[in-house]
């Protein structure tokens, strides 16, 4: 039984994660998302996913029944479901709704792309399993939130909510409700069929244009006036070698 449904919403591919009770990141959940974007890069008429949970959870993180089992790291392991996000050729629009922890939030700071309903829940709550993040977490959330903030939620575990996070580049977007009809609506806007390099740059909020400023500069290419990222990262910058767009 699959722990994933894939539809399309016009030009958008849908993933849902359906692995209850809260989008555990089992070994079942790990491969069919991997399958369902597999399946979607090879379709023509995809130009953008949106990968979404349940109205209780985005996910969990990493599910506590294949703890200490061969299952918990066997391929595709998180780490490396969040590289074949990153490494997607089509944007991805990660959906987060209810709660969004450990694991989960690292699976969404792998997409292009994180947009959220108010109300969401989300934290890094390892520390209290006496365990650090293992998937990126620690690397991509100071960047997206600030160090400090960042610290705090990782020494502390607790959970933060989406609205306290809005005025972070966290999300793209932050909406009330409806939160598949927007994040459809989102990745149809931004990254539609169409969308050259300059349409790219041009979606990006304030928050992450200032994020990506500092690893970047945009500039326009004499031979076609689209807009280009020329990626030159600091010394002190901490980089996972991936183009600056993706590096969320």
């Amino acid at each position: 039984m699959s722990t994933t449904t894939y539809e399309l919403r016009g030009a958008v591919a849908v993933i849902t994660m359906n692995n209850p009770p809260v989008n555990g990141l089992g070994f079942d959940l790990r491969r069919d998302i991997v399958e369902g974007l597999t399946r979607a890069e090879a379709d023509a008429n995809v130009k953008a996913v949106v990968l979404i949970g349940s109205a209780r959870a985005f996910s969990g993180g990493a599910d506590i029944r294949e703890f200490g089992s061969s299952m918990a790291s066997a391929e595709s392991n998180l780490n490396t479901v969040i590289r074949v996000l990153e490494s997607a050729k089509k944007p991805v629009v990660a959906a987060i709704g209810g709660v969004c922890m450990g694991g989960g939030l690292e699976l969404a700071l792998g997409c292009h792309y994180c947009v959220a309903v108010k109300g969401a829940q989300i934290a890094l709550p390892e520390v209290k399993l006496g365990l650090m993040p293992g998937a990126g977490g620690t690397q991509r959330l100071p960047r997206l939130i600030g160090a400090e903030a960042a610290l705090n939620m990782i020494v502390s575990g607790n959970s933060v909510s989406s609205e306290q996070l809005k005025d972070s580049a966290l999300f793209d977007e932050l909406f009330e409700r409806d939160l598949l009809p927007g994040a459809i609506a989102f990745a149809r806007m931004r990254l539609g069929p169409n969308c050259t390099a300059r349409d790219l740059v041009s979606a990006i909020t304030p928050p992450l244009l200032a994020v990506y400023a500092s690893c970047g500069t945009v500039q326009p290419t004499s031979a076609t006036n689209e807009a280009t990222l020329m990626i030159q990262p600091p010394p002190a910058r901490m980089s996972s070698g991936m183009p600056c767009l993706q590096q969320r």
